[in-house]
């Protein structure tokens, strides 16, 4: 991680359903109250993604939670919010979402300088055997790293 880099919230399941074929770094347009919410770490990530409507980026599905010391300038917590891109990145990425079985998705939000991020990925969907795979490899390097840590420790 970067210096002043702060991750809020990872979408963890990303990585089991996806195959994440290329990452951007995007700013993200909010309200005051979305910020401290944000802060507070009120925020789902499980079931965004991110369109391009009208030659914008724009994050639907993420749920940040009502601030609770908001009066009634609250924000809508489920409310599409704006993603912030250059317009050759967003025009590339609306190219390539228009491929058969790619999509954008939020990998996670963080502070950066102060500032909130969101990481998106083009990504391509996997299917069941394939996380099957996924897993069977991550168990058995696990299982390889205890054994090595057993034979050059004793």
């Amino acid at each position: 991680m970067a210096e002043g880099e702060r991750t809020i919230a990872s979408n963890r399941k990303a990585r089991h359903e996806y195959h994440i074929l290329e990452r951007l770094e995007t700013g993200i347009a909010l309200t005051g109250t979305e910020v401290k919410s944000l802060r507070a770490g009120k925020v789902a990530l499980r079931e965004a993604y991110a369109q391009e409507r009208g030659g914008e980026l724009w994050l639907v599905g993420a749920t940040i939670e009502p601030y609770e010391q908001g009066n009634r300038a609250n924000h809508e917590p489920t409310r599409d919010r704006k993603l912030l891109a250059h317009k050759h990145e967003i025009e590339e990425l609306a190219s390539r979402v228009a491929e058969k079985g790619l999509t954008l998705i939020p990998l996670r939000l963080y502070f950066k300088d102060g500032r909130v991020k969101a990481e998106i990925a083009l990504a391509r969907g996997k299917e069941g055997i394939d996380k099957r795979r996924a897993l069977a490899d991550r168990d058995v390097r696990r299982e390889i790293d205890r054994e090595m840590k057993t034979r050059f420790r004793g």
